[in-house]
């Protein structure tokens, strides 16, 4: 199927969608400071820059979109228009994250994904679940988490 909008069009709205400081990260993020857990935003020592960093817990926590990641899920589509582009990115973004889980592993670091499906889309869990989730998670010896809507 064609793109609905020009090459330059579709160049603009894909460079206009932020990398940081989005609406699900921003919900996770207000959720567990209310929760008492304090955290570092991005910090640039920790593999892979997480979203959030709790020094107290020795967690990264990551807030994916599941587009940007390839989840499977329901959110995610893969494109029909440049097909080849897209795979080639979505595929480096999977190859960063597996580097990026080997390098917290060898640092004795922990982590959590909490991915875009958790909050939003048919199979979302809402927000409160997932926050009930990461305390869980981050009050637990657990070195890997995960948090995820239903298929």
């Amino acid at each position: 199927m064609a793109d609905v909008v020009d090459e330059a069009t579709r160049s603009r709205m894909m460079s206009g969608i932020r990398g940081k400081d989005t609406k699900p990260e921003m919900s996770v993020r207000l959720g567990l400071h209310a929760l008492g857990f304090r955290y570092r935003l991005h910090p640039k020592d920790i593999p892979g820059k997480p979203d959030l960093w709790l020094p107290r817990y020795r967690a990264a926590i990551f807030v994916h979109g599941c587009f940007w990641h390839g989840h499977d899920c329901a959110l995610f589509k893969m494109p029909g228009t440049r097909r080849d582009f897209w795979e080639s990115k979505i595929d480096a973004n999977r190859a960063r994250d597996a580097r990026v889980d080997e390098l917290l592993a060898i640092r004795a670091l922990r982590r959590l994904d909490i991915w875009e499906c958790a909050l939003r889309g048919p199979g979302r869990i809402g927000i409160d679940t997932t926050l009930g989730q990461a305390a869980s998670w981050l009050r637990s010896e657990e070195p890997r988490g995960e948090i995820r809507g239903t298929r």
